[in-house]
This record gives structure tokens, C-alpha cells and sequence, in this order.
């Protein structure tokens, strides 16, 4: 009986500490990649992107620290389908693949992990009101689940589970709402004023650590306020646009007790660019910097992320596939 009680103990301070200075904006970037725009009766639409995510910047509050012995490093294959029932009414899924190092590099010597597998997927059903906010305007809102289809319970080479955010998946579901604002002025047509907000409500992971435990990610809300145009160069049409992006999570829990440093809020600016090579198919490029960091305790947080991908869209009324 105390053997087993001290083995959960070394388990338990073992997560705590592996998990300390590491960062709520890791993980698999789905709410990064929700939100296909809602087209006409009978569209589909597909996207894939890849996405990277740097994460080699100490923080303890919003004191940045001279400490680069850590690194984390996020790549994610993200597939994303839509399809309109109506021309107000579409579905959304996406489905990911994710690929997790972290690195730390103390007194000479460098400990690595890694970890592969697919990642937690979003159904999310959305509603569109056009002409809400008046002429060219838009407003869509949207409910849905993250299915836990990801592992949560990968081990190390040693065989030690590993914790929770450093697995593909996190062995719960969450419930999400969305909404998302959209205006063209009369002043510039080809210029769109957008906001996109998520807010995830997480779910317990009640499997954590072989059964021992249980672990909550916190709430996560995430803002997206920005502004696109689109220019004719070369016979090819470009939107650039401009993103401020805020993220706030909230603390982290084990077993309902809130796990240190954990949590916290960041800004980030992301500039933009879709081309759109032929009708109906576009390629993205993304890049998104943070500007302000403010962490609960000492953690990892973002440097780096830039995200690439492909995105069009298939006609089910003419069974064409209009490129």
C-alpha cells in the first residue's frame, strides 16, 4: 500500500515538473484551421495545410528570460472538409497528424523526445445571416465536439508514459462554439473587415497516467480581428490580409488541482497571403509573430509558427470539379 501510494507520488511530481516551462500554445493548432466559408447549396471544399510551430522562448509572467535551453517544435498535417447543405446551413470536420519534440539542453548534455501519431478531430456544424451587420456583410455561427481519435497514452523508449502535452491526442471531448463577423465597405468592395472567435470548452481526460489520474486542459478563448484585400497581378488574383490574433487559456488541471505553470494569454500579428492560381483553387501562406506574452509561472512559448496550404472546392451539382 505505501509502495503504491509513493510510486502515484514520483508519478505525479514527475508530470508536474516535465510539464513545467512548457506552453499552452503548443499542441495540435485546430481552432487555428476552423472556420471554411460557407458557399452555395451542394459545395464541398477541402483544405490541407501544414503547420509549424516554434516554441523556444522562455517566460516566466511577461519577464522574458535569457534561457534558450529548451525548445519545442510542433508539426501538423491538418485536413480540413466542408460541405453546404444549404446555402445557410454547412458542416465542417478536420482531422490531423502531428509530430512533437521537445528538447532541453542542461550542463552539456541534451535530452530528446519525440512523439508521431494522428491528432483529435473537430465536427463543427455552422449556420450563416447574411446581410446582418448590413450590405456585404456576413455573420455564421457554429457549434460543435473534438473527438479524442488522437493516443493519449504514449511512452517514452524507457517505457515511461509520457504527459499529457506531448501526446497526439488529449483523451477527452471538448465542446466549441464559434462565430464569425465579416464586412465589405462601399469605399474599397475588395476589401473585407473580418473577426473569428472560438471558445473551446474542454473535457477530462479520466484514463491519465495508466488510470491513476485525471487531466483537464483549460478553457481555451481565441479572438482573430483582422483585414484582407485582393489585387489582379500577372492574371492572377492575391489577397493579402492582416491578423491580430489573442489566445487565453486557462490553468491546466490534475485530479481537479490546478497545475503550475500552466495557463496564461498571448497576442500575436499574422500576416497573410492566399493566391488564387486558377478558379477555385487557392494556395495560403501564413506567418504568425507574438507581440505579447504573459504566462501563468515560468513556460515555453511561441517564436515561430508558419502554416502553408491548399484549399478548393468541388461543385456536387455538376459532379465537376471546377479548377
Amino acid at each position: 500500500m505505501y509502495l503504491r501510494v509513493i510510486i502515484y507520488a514520483s508519478i505525479f511530481l514527475f508530470g508536474q515538473q516535465a510539464i513545467s516551462q512548457t506552453c499552452c500554445s503548443g499542441g495540435v493548432p485546430l481552432s487555428n484551421n476552423l472556420g471554411l466559408p460557407i458557399e452555395e447549396r451542394g459545395i464541398w471544399q477541402f483544405g490541407l495545410n501544414y503547420d509549424y510551430n516554434n516554441l523556444n522562448t522562455l517566460y516566466a509572467g511577461n519577464d522574458k528570460l535569457n534561457d534558450d535551453s529548451r525548445q519545442r517544435i510542433t508539426n501538423s498535417v491538418l485536413l480540413s472538409i466542408g460541405y453546404s447543405l444549404t446555402d445557410r446551413f454547412a458542416l465542417e470536420a478536420l482531422f490531423s497528424w502531428v509530430n512533437q519534440t521537445r528538447t532541453i539542453t542542461q550542463f552539456g548534455n541534451e535530452n530528446f523526445t519525440e512523439t508521431s501519431g494522428i491528432g483529435d478531430a473537430v465536427l463543427l456544424a455552422k449556420y450563416a445571416f447574411p446581410e446582418t451587420l448590413g450590405a456585404n456583410s456576413a455573420v455564421s455561427v457554429g457549434l460543435g465536439a473534438k473527438a479524442p481519435l488522437g493516443k493519449s497514452d504514449l511512452t517514452n523508449e524507457d517505457g515511461f508514459l509520457l504527459t499529457a502535452d506531448l501526446q497526439p491526442g488529449s483523451g477527452a471531448w471538448d465542446a466549441l462554439g464559434w462565430l464569425s463577423l465579416s464586412k465589405a465597405f462601399d469605399f474599397r468592395p475588395s476589401a473585407t473587415f473580418s473577426g473569428n472567435f472560438i471558445y473551446r470548452l474542454t473535457g477530462v481526460n479520466n484514463s491519465y497516467l495508466n488510470n491513476t489520474s485525471t487531466y483537464e486542459f483549460g478553457n481555451v478563448f481565441q479572438a482573430n480581428v483582422g483585414y484582407t484585400d485582393q489585387f489582379l497581378l500577372f492574371n492572377t488574383i492575391f489577397n493579402p490580409g492582416l491578423i491580430i490574433k489573442y489566445r487565453n487559456a486557462s490553468i491546466d488541471k490534475i485530479n481537479n488541482i490546478n497545475l503550475p505553470n500552466t495557463g496564461g494569454e498571448w497576442v500575436f500579428i499574422r500576416p497573410e497571403l492566399s493566391v488564387n492560381i486558377i478558379s477555385n483553387f487557392l494556395i495560403t501562406l501564413r506567418l504568425e509573430l507574438p507581440i505579447y506574452s504573459y504566462v501563468v509561472g515560468t513556460q515555453l512559448t511561441p517564436t515561430t509558427r508558419f502554416t502553408a496550404g491548399v484549399y478548393f472546392k468541388l461543385n456536387n451539382k455538376n459532379k465537376t470539379i471546377n479548377l
